[in-house]
């Protein structure tokens, strides 16, 4: 049990840590990001009060009460909601009937701080069985409300004309769904003692944690990323295009000393300016899979041969020559305005990079310095 503690407490520590990311960050700042922040902070509170229930702390901690009021079943699914218009633009992000989504969670709240102190000074013992009722009550609307607000949501999605945003909302809704339908399900049958509440717990609060780390890699890192990659594709297609002049320069080629070079191997060489022609105006290594083969079936010659005029003529290896390029791409878009909220990752895979790894390695390598201190240094 003690490994399953760390384990949630763990999810603890990194949900309320990235809850505060996404608000603190501009980077991250949005409305619908916004909701998504208070969302997996409230979740990871939650687990936060299970811990405290499975050390048998809670009665002692007064500050796990609250949040275990405060972040009720019928608050989380609202928020999940709010991100989701939020993030299609839906005109309902809008609506004044929004906040009465959030009246099961109040009522939630008033029902279960009358209960505490009814519980902590034994008076108004004579209200116990209504407290009790307005519970079942509460139970029963929880029930339709909860899955109800799911479906809902599910509606909203459509919205988005962004296959990957729909992919990754779709997925992010299907974990919800199943995650709160199966908490709502084990309270209704561990009520008829169908089934072991505890247990069941356990594995709902693993589908939790899984949540909490897979919106951390998957919602934040790799969507924001495959995000940032989209749009510096749109800036990079207007350039081609004509209507953003291209602030790419041509990379100066290093000096080489000491070769003694054929004469037909010179910059003058036909297949050399239709290579730099290829760079500079088709752009060709902005394709992380660009390789000898497909230049030299590009320029109907041998891929022994590209080698040949580009070891002879720029003193660099053929890798080198086009990361060059891919170099220049950088550090025209880290100084570009336009790509300031954009990160330095997505800009090196759309540069033409095809890892991080390569990315920094290049970079440190024809700079002298890494693209986040390049960044520092000429903003």
């Amino acid at each position: 049990m003690s490994l399953y503690l760390a384990f949630i407490s763990i999810a603890v520590f990194q949900g309320i840590m990235l809850g505060v990311i996404i608000l603190r960050s501009p980077i991250f700042k949005s409305n619908a990001n916004k909701y998504l922040a208070y969302a997996v902070i409230g979740l990871s509170f939650s687990l936060l009060a299970l811990v405290s229930e499975l050390t048998e702390d809670s009665q002692q901690n007064l500050l796990v009460f609250f949040i275990d009021i405060f972040c009720s079943g019928a608050l989380f699914p609202v928020l999940i909601l709010l991100f989701i218009v939020n993030q299609v633009d839906h005109p309902f992000r809008h609506s004044s009937k929004r906040w009465w989504l959030f009246t099961p969670h109040l009522f939630t709240v008033a029902l279960s701080g009358l209960d505490a102190v009814v519980d902590s000074t034994n008076t108004f013992f004579l209200i116990q069985p209504l407290i009790d009722l307005a519970g079942a009550f509460l139970f029963l609307l929880m029930l339709i409300f909860i899955p109800g607000v799911l479906l809902y949501t599910y509606s909203f999605i459509k919205y988005t004309n962004n296959r990957r945003e729909k992919r990754w909302l779709t997925k992010l809704w299907g974990w919800v769904f199943i995650i709160m339908t199966s908490w709502v399900l084990s309270i209704f049958f561990a009520i008829f003692s169908l089934i072991d509440f505890a247990s069941t717990m356990r594995t709902i609060t693993l589908g939790a944690i899984f949540l909490i780390h897979w919106i951390t890699y998957v919602g934040i890192f790799k969507f924001r990323l495959a995000k940032d990659q989209e749009d510096i594709r749109a800036l990079i297609k207007k350039w081609k295009l004509g209507s953003v002049k291209p602030a790419i320069p041509q990379p100066s080629l290093p000096s080489v000393h000491g070769v003694k070079r054929n004469l037909v191997l010179t910059k003058e060489n036909l297949y050399f300016k239709k290579l730099e022609a290829l760079c500079n105006k088709e752009r060709i290594y902005l394709d992380n899979t660009l390789d000898r083969a497909q230049v030299a079936e590009m320029l109907g010659i041998s891929p022994g041969y590209i080698s040949q005029i580009v070891n002879t003529i720029t003193g660099d290896n053929f890798s080198t020559y086009i990361n060059r390029y891919r170099v220049e791409a950088v550090k025209a878009m880290i100084t570009n305005t336009e790509f300031d909220n954009y990160s330095l990752l997505a800009i090196g895979l759309e540069s033409g990079f095809s890892s991080k790894t390569t990315f920094h390695t290049a970079f440190k390598k024809l700079t002298g310095m890494t693209p986040n201190m390049y960044r520092k240094t000429h903003k």
